[in-house]
């Protein structure tokens, strides 16, 4: 990429710095889902985070990060700079005798485009699609008494939230309105968001001996402990599933985790917005115990996504969603293996499934995410949509980049339906409407105009058909 970053370049110092500039974890997953809770929780409400101080806070990170050199394909593959003293290439898993996954629903477009079949136009799905910006979302957490994190721990208002996206926008996926936290509490990890002060681990892991007397052992970690301690999730897929069918809702479900570096960041850390310091530091000081908790956390994020597979998802997304949070060094030792791992594991389960994945703010990883079992690469907003291709290559589809200020009506009148379909028509020329999903290079953040959503959703559609005809 011409402007994408080596984070190695940045000392940890550095780090700190920039960090210590903005909010920054308040966005790191409202950015794209909503937070869930394992638990029905008590006392606590959702965060309203301004979208426009969401969206430019996370802009100014990942600028900030990305100022530091170049990033070229040609980077060491993932098996030479994966280091092989960090036992994570060694993980085994407990396989069944055999995995089951949901046939292609009726339309399969997006699934087609995933594993680069050939498409008559571009789908799209838009993350954070269900929620905020939506006001029958807002009605309905009126009329259920419900808060944002209280919805998350009923499987019908799941479903309910899931589907309400896809009864206003011919989006062609419906994804789990769930959070990517939902691993820490199953692992015992507290997680709250009280008012005012964004995602919270009240009681994170305070030294390396923790992981083993708080953290449940690797031999733990089956399909059964998924069953056990995610149950609430997994029935909600299998829920949205019968809404769909009920609704004639013929489109694909997708399922989703954080992954590994992601979630212990957070255990570490604690909060969204101090301590940000301490997931690295933790790599540092503490590399047998954050290997320890990372081969955890990489099989709990297999068996987990597995499990969503076989209660009915059709696609899955691995969300690192603190990849600005971690050097490239430190990636490619500690991150990228477990990325690696869960690919490689995921894929001899459900060769059919279309397994996509977001390196948030870390595009140096995308050429070596690609050389690894995802069959989509997907790209924020600080990717050079000219070069992105170069970069990835032709065995994996793209997914991203359109910016979501776009869909926000600006009060002089510059946001238009007209002004979003040249938009969404030169991200189309500029990455091509084949092996492309189209969505955002951010979340929505809640401010944005359902009426300039649609307009996008309308006009990716018709314009991309309208590419594809001219080039037959």
């Amino acid at each position: 990429l011409p402007s994408p970053t080596k984070l190695s370049n940045f000392t940890v110092n550095k780090m700190k710095f920039f960090v210590s500039q903005v909010f920054l974890l308040s966005l790191a997953v409202d950015a794209f889902m909503p937070v869930a809770s394992t638990k029905r929780p008590q006392n606590h409400f959702a965060v309203q985070v301004s979208s426009e101080e969401d969206l430019e806070m996370t802009r100014q990170v990942i600028a900030q990060f990305n100022d530091g050199g170049s990033s070229s394909a040609t980077e060491s593959s993932s098996t030479e700079s994966s280091g092989s003293d960090n036992k994570i290439s060694s993980l085994t898993f407990d396989r069944k005798d055999s995995y089951s996954s949901p046939p292609r629903p009726e339309n399969d477009l997006m699934i087609r485009a995933a594993l680069g079949e050939t498409v008559e136009k571009t789908p799209l799905w838009l993350f954070r699609q269900a929620g905020r910006h939506l006001p029958e979302y807002q009605a309905y957490k009126e009329e259920t008494g419900r808060n944002f994190v209280e919805l998350l721990a009923f499987p019908e208002s799941v479903a309910e939230c899931t589907l309400q996206p896809l009864r206003r926008y011919e989006v062609d996926a419906a994804i789990l309105f769930s959070d990517i936290l939902v691993i820490a509490e199953a692992l015992g990890i507290e997680v709250t968001m009280p008012g005012g002060v964004g995602i919270q681990v009240p009681e994170p892991l305070a030294s390396p001996d923790q992981v083993a007397t708080r953290i449940p052992s690797i031999d733990a970690i089956s399909e059964d402990f998924v069953k056990d301690k995610l149950a609430h999730v997994l029935e909600s897929v299998r829920l949205i599933r019968k809404k769909m069918d009920e609704e004639k809702m013929t489109i694909p479900l997708i399922g989703f985790s954080a992954a590994p570096w992601t979630l212990l960041f957070y255990m570490v850390g604690g909060s969204s917005k101090k301590n940000n310091e301490i997931g690295m530091q933790w790599l540092k000081d503490h590399p047998e115990e954050s290997t320890t908790l990372l081969q955890i956390l990489t099989k709990v994020v297999v068996e987990y996504m597995s499990a969503q597979v076989e209660n009915g998802a059709h696609m899955l997304q691995v969300f690192e969603a603190m990849g600005m949070m971690i050097d490239e060094e430190n990636f490619d030792k500690f991150a990228l293996p477990c990325l690696e791992e869960i690919s490689k594991e995921l894929k001899s389960r459900f060769p059919d499934v279309p397994l996509m994945a977001f390196s948030r703010g870390a595009s140096f990883a995308n050429a070596k995410l690609a050389e690894l079992d995802y069959d989509v690469i997907t790209i924020d907003g600080s990717v050079d949509r000219d070069s992105a291709r170069q970069v990835i290559g032709d065995n994996v589809a793209l997914q991203g980049n359109y910016d979501p200020r776009e869909l926000i009506e600006a009060e002089d009148g510059s946001k238009t339906p007209e002004t979003v379909r040249q938009t969404a028509r030169e991200m189309l020329e500029a990455l091509g409407p084949q092996k492309l999903i189209a969505n955002l290079g951010e979340g929505l953040g809640g401010k944005e105009s359902p009426a300039l959503v649609k307009a996008f959703v309308d006009a990716i559609h018709e314009e991309s058909a309208a590419i594809i005809k001219e080039a037959q």
